[in-house]
């Protein structure tokens, strides 16, 4: 049967570290980061454009899931709100699909470290600290797995989430 794996977290928590690992870890697997179809110049938040986004990302997911090269699609964004969540599945063709999802966590000083770890990287903008801690406890209210990253490796993640369904 065919698997999906929703994988949402903060931003800075690991989620794209852990998803390429899961994809080369499970067979027949594909991987899609969410925020590919959202990279734009300027970054602009509004109805139109998330309902665009959403669109792209189950119109892509979907096309994914149909596929029958593949056994395990992988998506992750920060999907820190139930009706995003929601509002995915309920445009995704699931017939035949087994769906899981997860919340990547750490604790406060653990994504500190780490966003500020790319920030000196040059990787992320200075303001993405108190987004991305304004958002951790909004993932204690979703109906998903909770997994806790903080002093584990990304192979002991990728253990945590395969471990659970395999």
């Amino acid at each position: 049967m065919k698997k999906l794996y929703l994988i949402g977290g903060p931003m800075g928590v690991g989620k794209t570290t852990v998803c390429q690992a899961l994809k080369r870890r499970l067979p027949n697997s594909v991987f899609l980061d969410g925020d590919w179809c959202w990279d734009s110049s300027p970054f602009q938040v509004t109805e139109e454009t998330k309902a665009m986004v959403m669109d792209n990302i189950c119109h892509t997911l979907n096309n994914f899931l149909a596929c029958s090269a593949y056994e395990n699609v992988i998506f992750c964004w920060v999907m820190d709100r139930k009706n995003i969540l929601d509002q995915l599945t309920s445009q995704l063709h699931l017939d035949g699909v087994e769906s899981h999802a997860f919340s990547l966590l750490c604790t406060p000083d653990e994504l500190t470290r780490r966003l500020e770890a790319d920030i000196a990287k040059g990787l992320r903008q200075p303001d993405v600290v108190a987004r991305s801690l304004e958002r951790l406890p909004l993932y204690d209210a979703l109906n998903t797995r909770k997994v806790d990253t903080t002093g584990q490796t990304v192979a002991e993640v990728v253990q945590n989430i395969v471990g659970t369904y395999n």
